[in-house]
């Protein structure tokens, strides 16, 4: 079995992790997230998303959150684009990449942009069209890859389709993404397989939720696969929209102990990512959602 010697990780706190937060988070304090990421040694951050107010306000402060980042040499800064109106916004603020996702789950792809899977790939289109024309990486997510709140178990023949539609617009990079947490090594194992009919393995990665305490066993299953970019949420922040109570994104903090354990390299500084856990988590008035934060913060107080 050869692992990976070393992985690349996105953390995509500041993003993902934030947007489903109710009560807003001011733009200083993202910002102040986000430094303390790339202080850790984080050089892949999914800052924020150019996506209409109405639906998420939490992303409001979109264009200020980006002016006020000091920005790192080596640090790629990525948002969120949907549509053309989202990137032309996004243009001004100077991403380091872009990110497009499409449902490999045609309920859920019907349910949420209201179009069928191939009808929301071909949006993308002229979006990454003109990223590639304005040098900007293009990345994409396939979410739902393994499980849909809607129609259950999601085939691994749908993660080809869109992999393979994304790859014909000319997206760069894919992400494979178990939005719900209901996948299993497995399972997951399926999905990225499917996947890589169509991406190579240094331009695919995986998006793991937890909500059934899975993320963890997922990542390694797809490391044994030789996967080395994973996205993961600094103190496991983002909740799961459609289960309860749930957690949602794997905590980075629990993925970069296991691999530090692994003797594979990640160029972070753990302890300061659990600094930046712990920072966001104080201004959220909870604990960090991260059992390695749990336990490096219990050691620390004795």
């Amino acid at each position: 079995m050869k692992l990976p010697s070393k992985v690349k990780i996105v953390d995509v706190g500041p993003r993902d992790g934030l947007q489903n937060e109710k009560s807003p988070v001011p733009a200083d304090i993202k910002i102040g997230l986000v430094h303390r990421l790339q202080d850790a040694g984080l050089t892949e951050i999914e800052v924020t998303s150019f996506v209409s107010p109405k639906w998420v306000p939490q992303m409001a402060d979109n264009a200020e959150v980006m002016a006020g980042i000091q920005r790192k040499p080596g640090v790629r800064y990525s948002v969120l684009t949907p549509n053309m109106k989202g990137f032309e916004a996004a243009l001004a603020s100077r991403p380091d990449e872009i990110v497009v996702f499409g449902a490999a789950s045609e309920a859920f792809s019907q349910r949420n942009i209201n179009c069928s899977i191939e009808e929301s790939i071909e949006r993308f289109a002229p979006v990454v069209e003109a990223a590639k024309a304005n040098n900007i990486f293009v990345r994409g997510a396939i979410s739902c890859a393994v499980g849909c709140p809607y129609e259950g178990e999601v085939a691994p023949e749908r993660v080809e389709l869109v992999a393979r539609l994304m790859k014909q617009i000319g997206v760069q990079h894919i992400g494979v993404a178990d939005t719900i947490g209901v996948g299993t090594p497995v399972k997951v194992q399926r999905a990225m397989e499917a996947a890589l009919k169509h991406y190579g393995i240094d331009d695919i990665s995986g998006h793991f939720h937890d909500t059934y305490g899975q993320a963890l066993g997922n990542t390694l299953a797809t490391l044994e696969m030789g996967v080395w970019q994973y996205d993961t949420s600094s103190a496991g922040l983002g909740g799961c929209p459609y289960a309860k109570g749930a957690t949602g994104n794997v905590a980075t903090e629990d993925v970069v102990y296991m691999l530090h354990g692994m003797g594979i390299e990640t160029g972070i500084d753990l302890d300061k990512l659990i600094d930046a856990g712990k920072y966001i988590s104080d201004f959220l008035q909870r604990k960090p959602n991260s059992r390695a934060s749990t336990a490096i913060l219990n050691k620390r107080a004795q």
